[in-house]
């Protein structure tokens, strides 16, 4: 039987570990610093909420009105949005839809976005353009390790929301959304008859086999349409040069100057620092040395490594179960190509990947209670094992949000 306080240290918030991983101290009351000792967070629903710069003039200040003022100009900017969205032009029918239906469709970004960077802005771009004004949705993927995806979403979607203000009202921070198919389906179920998915041209044509090739099956759209948000070169310098693996590999090389040359001007010296800070802190290192070989970590920007460890069956054997990076597919290898893969889901659900878009697939990331069919989920600092550790607490299930201070006050009652 597990005491009171075992549960109370199992039922850590998420500010609290987050915070932790940023080396923030708790000023006592909700609120978050910084090394030097200047408020930078806040904890709002068991979460880390980082503060705009200009509201954190003083603690009580932002403590006392954190969202208010923020608001009205996050609403603001996304009601002028479509006035800046192109207009279609009579003869636009590549980007716009000509049936004019554009009411019943829903435009999606889906990505990892880890971390975020100046070219996922030309990405967001290109998915307003295609919405015309309409329904747009952006999904980070739920991925989270220390090699590819340092940030876990609930940051990662914190630091989207700063360098993309225009776009904070679309984006969506939604556990459930691990796959390309969970986004479509939840679409489906939303009466949506059409869907725009928007991403890099490198990245087209495998979207457009997996979405289509499923239409009629997981779900039910009279149209989908794959659209490129534009080309995608690794040497260019610039925005089109530009990825989250350049990003990591800075990190690695403790290049804040190359760094921040990633990062949108919305984004300040001091939030692309703390922005540094968190993927470092993400990949669990702290002197190069202790880092992975640089093709785990950024394995475009070195393909001769991942080649030879793929080459030399040291990495992705059949049987292996793995994750797509970028539609979040999660599947056992049952081919190896040159250099790519053949994968199943558990549902039976085939796709295909090169080896450089993949990722070892851990139980680590479950949020689900079961990790299969037959074994309960018991892997500590998961949310699914959190859910089965509220679970054994009687009532709890009425707690829709698990909340310390709400446990410890039912708690108090049931003593009384």
């Amino acid at each position: 039987m597990k005491s009171f306080f075992q549960f109370l240290n199992e039922a850590q918030s998420q500010a609290s570990m987050q915070a932790s991983k940023l080396n923030l101290k708790s000023d006592g009351h909700g609120g978050w610093l910084d090394t030097r000792g200047k408020f930078v967070a806040t904890t709002e629903d068991g979460k880390l909420k980082f503060v705009d710069k200009k509201k954190a003039k003083g603690q009580e200040e932002t403590k006392a009105q954190p969202r208010a003022q923020a608001k009205p100009e996050e609403k603001e900017k996304k009601a002028k949005a479509p006035e800046t969205a192109p207009k279609k032009s009579s003869g636009e029918d590549e980007e716009g839809d000509a049936s004019g239906e554009t009411t019943e469709t829903l435009t999606i970004a889906f990505g990892r976005f880890n971390p975020p960077t100046v070219g996922h802005g030309k990405l967001l771009a290109a998915a307003q353009k295609a919405a015309q004004g309409e329904d747009m949705k952006i999904y980070p993927s739920r991925s989270q390790d220390a090699k590819k995806n340092p940030l876990d979403p609930d940051m990662k979607v914190s630091f989207m929301k700063k360098m993309f203000p225009d776009y904070a009202e679309n984006i969506v921070n939604d556990d459930e959304m691990k796959s390309i198919f969970n986004v479509l389906t939840m679409a489906d179920e939303g009466g949506y008859r059409n869907v725009n998915i928007i991403v890099g041209s490198d990245r087209q044509a495998e979207f457009e086999n997996l979405a289509t090739k499923y239409n009629g099956d997981l779900y039910n759209f009279e149209n989908i349409r794959v659209i490129s948000a534009g080309v995608r070169d690794a040497d260019a310098e610039g925005v089109e040069g530009m990825s989250a693996s350049k990003m990591r590999k800075a990190v690695v090389d403790d290049d804040f100057k190359a760094f921040r040359s990633g990062t949108p001007k919305e984004l300040d010296d001091g939030d692309t620092q703390a922005l540094f800070d968190a993927v470092r802190a993400g990949m669990k290192f702290k002197k190069k040395k202790e880092v992975a070989e640089m093709w785990e970590i950024a394995p475009k920007c070195d393909p001769k490594g991942l080649r030879n460890q793929y080459v030399g069956g040291l990495i992705y054997r059949i049987g292996d179960i793995v994750e797509s990076l970028h539609t979040g597919l999660v599947g056992k290898i049952i081919r190896r190509g040159t250099n790519h893969l053949i994968c199943v889901t558990e549902e039976d659900y085939m796709f295909k990947s090169w080896i450089r878009d993949v990722m070892e697939y851990t139980e680590k990331k479950m949020e689900r209670r079961m990790r299969d069919k037959k074994h309960p989920n018991y892997l500590v600092g998961t949310g699914g094992y959190r859910k089965n550790v509220q679970a054994m607490v009687p009532g709890s299930g009425k707690i829709k949000n698990f909340n310390i201070e709400e446990f410890i006050n039912k708690y108090k009652i049931k003593k009384s």
